[in-house]
C-alpha cells in the first residue's frame, strides 16, 4: 500500500462538487485524512475563488492507475476538457505526492506535483502531513509552510 496526498479543488459550485468527491474517495479507498478547506484567489487565470483541501489515503493503485481514477470521478462531477486547462472547474483533483516517488506521466502525472509551491496545495497537506519529508528537497511540510511568504497567497478558513 502506498501513502498518497491528494490535492482536491472547486470554484463551481465547490461545496457540492468538493463533498460529492470526498464522498467517492471515501467509498474507494476507506478512512481518509481531510484537512481544512481554504479559500484562495485563483492561480494562472482570472475566475471565482477557489475552495481547496488536501486528502491522505492508502492505496493499492498505481500512480497511473490512480491518476486515470481520480481523472474518472472528475469527468463523473462535470470536469470540462473542451475548455483551456487553467480555468473555471467543477472538480480539480491531483496527486501531490506518492509515497517519496519522483515521476511524471501521461494525464498530466507529475510527482511531487509543483503545485506544492503555492499555498493552497502546501498549507492543507501541512495541516494533515506537518512531519512528511518532501521527497526531493528533503524538508518538512511543516519548514516548507514556515519558510512560505504566506502574506503573498492569502488563504482563508472556508466551512465544508
Amino acid at each position: 500500500m502506498a501513502r498518497v496526498y491528494l490535492s482536491l479543488g472547486s470554484n463551481e459550485e465547490p461545496i457540492r462538487y468538493l463533498r460529492a468527491a470526498l464522498d467517492a474517495l471515501r467509498e474507494r479507498f476507506g478512512e481518509l485524512d481531510i484537512s481544512p478547506a481554504y479559500r484562495s484567489a485563483a492561480v494562472g487565470f482570472d475566475g471565482a475563488d477557489f475552495i481547496n483541501l488536501a486528502v491522505g489515503l492508502d492505496t493499492d493503485l498505481s500512480p497511473e492507475a490512480l491518476n486515470d481514477w481520480l481523472h474518472a470521478l472528475e469527468d463523473r462531477n462535470g470536469r470540462r476538457r473542451d475548455v483551456p486547462r487553467y480555468a473555471d472547474r467543477t472538480l480539480d483533483v491531483d496527486i501531490v505526492l506518492y509515497d517519496d516517488l519522483v515521476t511524471q506521466g501521461p494525464g498530466h502525472l507529475d510527482i511531487p506535483r509543483k503545485e506544492l509551491k503555492h499555498a493552497f496545495v502546501l498549507k492543507p497537506i501541512t495541516d494533515i502531513a506537518p512531519q512528511l519529508r518532501h521527497p526531493v528537497s528533503g524538508h518538512t511540510m511543516a519548514e516548507l509552510w514556515a519558510a512560505f511568504p504566506a502574506e503573498s497567497e492569502p488563504l482563508a478558513v472556508e466551512p465544508l
